[in-house]
């Protein structure tokens, strides 16, 4: 479902109009815990093997050592 932005605009006054009113004080740290959550920065999030992949296909790529799209395109149509 595509949403506008006067939608996200109004869930949004929503979701604070509700907020002001909650008492209950471990809602208010799980609302916390999901805005650390989104905020987070995600390599910080993944595992140490893929760091390493990652950190590997970089060197790969400042290497020179990458095939072209159209070619990796070629080699896994069929699963496309």
């Amino acid at each position: 479902m595509m949403t506008t932005d006067i939608e996200m605009l109004d869930e949004k006054l929503a979701l604070i109009q509700w907020i002001s009113t909650v008492d209950d004080f471990s809602v208010i740290e799980r609302i916390k815990k999901i805005r650390e959550e989104e905020t987070e920065d995600w390599w910080n999030s993944i595992s140490v093997e893929e760091k390493e992949s990652i950190e590997k296909g970089i060197i790969d790529a400042d290497n020179g050592n990458v095939v072209q799209h159209s070619e990796v395109r070629k080699l896994y149509e069929k699963w496309l």
